[in-house]
């Protein structure tokens, strides 16, 4: 009962932010002067009308009244004015998906095991050179931008080395062998992260729960500290973690603006940086819905998942 009321709250309050930042861009957005319309083009003529009709000369909150009604109504983002003109922004932004997808996935799927591997061999070999080794580098890691990666990563394998192109391929065959050695750079630019991201949450959580005094019990009771710490300590320190996986999950539909970018990866976030140089309103506008949607969503999955892996944890009670 109270996850329930828990959730109804959070999601009444993830729609008030929602529609706050989606104003506040939205204002920003359109507070920008608009490209001038070529005289002889013949869609000069339709997306004058189309602005006309979306309330363009009317005041910020009359036009942002009229795109949430066509959201939430219809579902219609528009068309895209300078992208992709005379396109539906819903068709252009699906066929974007995928590849921030995907990239996003391969990501995951290897950092996420290292960075908690590397954690428990840090907690269990606590105060030794392997310890200060790993927490070093993951302050390290943690304290550089992405992008300063990916630039290494470029001059390295691809400059250097030579093994892996400089930019992701074209097309859509993502699944081949080609297309997965072109997303590897991008891969590993992203991945620095995320593991020393886990790398440290896993230390710390382990480190405490082995200092606990019912792990003392088990070890008094004959257990090995090898049995204590996967039956016991480990289960403990995943309440922590196992959310944290959860929201890198929901995050993988996000992406990256920056290293899209610089891998020329055709995603939303390289759809998300040329809307904005083209100042093209409406493609804009999904993209910072969408990452907006995103965010919320990724945390309130995090805050739910704690009370289906701990029993003991109910969100939103006052006991």
């Amino acid at each position: 009962m109270y996850m329930v009321k828990y959730t109804i709250q959070r999601l009444v309050y993830m729609l008030m932010v929602f529609l706050i930042i989606t104003l506040m861009c939205f204002v920003l957005i359109r507070m920008l002067p608009l490209p001038a319309l070529p005289p002889n083009d013949p869609h000069t003529e339709i997306i004058a009308l189309r602005r006309e009709a979306l309330g363009y000369n009317k005041p910020y909150l009359e036009q942002f009244w009229i795109f949430i009604k066509n959201v939430f109504t219809g579902f219609n983002w528009g068309v895209s004015e300078q992208l992709y003109i005379g396109r539906q922004v819903w068709d252009v932004f699906l066929e974007k998906l995928p590849a921030t997808m995907i990239v996003n996935l391969y990501s995951i799927l290897w950092t996420i095991p290292i960075g908690i591997g590397l954690g428990i061999l840090a907690a269990l070999m606590k105060n030794t050179w392997v310890d200060y080794t790993i927490s070093t580098l993951t302050m390290v890691v943690i304290s550089v931008p992405s992008f300063v990666y990916a630039f290494l990563i470029q001059y390295i394998f691809c400059f250097k080395l030579r093994w892996f192109p400089f930019v992701m391929n074209g097309g859509t065959d993502y699944f081949t062998w080609s297309m997965f050695l072109s997303m590897i750079p991008a891969v590993l630019s992203l991945s620095f992260g995320v593991i020393a991201g886990f790398c440290r949450t896993t230390r710390a959580e382990l480190t405490e729960v082995l200092t606990s005094e019912f792990m003392l019990l088990a070890r008094t009771k004959g257990l090995t500290k090898a049995q204590a710490t996967v039956r016991h300590a480990l289960r403990n320190c995943f309440v922590v973690i196992v959310p944290g996986i959860f929201g890198e999950f929901i995050g993988i539909l996000g992406g990256s603006l920056i290293i899209e970018r610089i891998f020329s990866i055709p995603g939303v976030g390289a759809l998300t940086l040329n809307a904005i140089n083209a100042r093209d309103y409406n493609v804009f506008m999904l993209s910072t819905c969408f990452y907006t949607a995103i965010g919320l969503m990724a945390g309130l999955v995090v805050d739910i998942s704690y009370g289906f892996i701990d029993p003991r944890i109910r969100m939103g009670s006052k006991k």
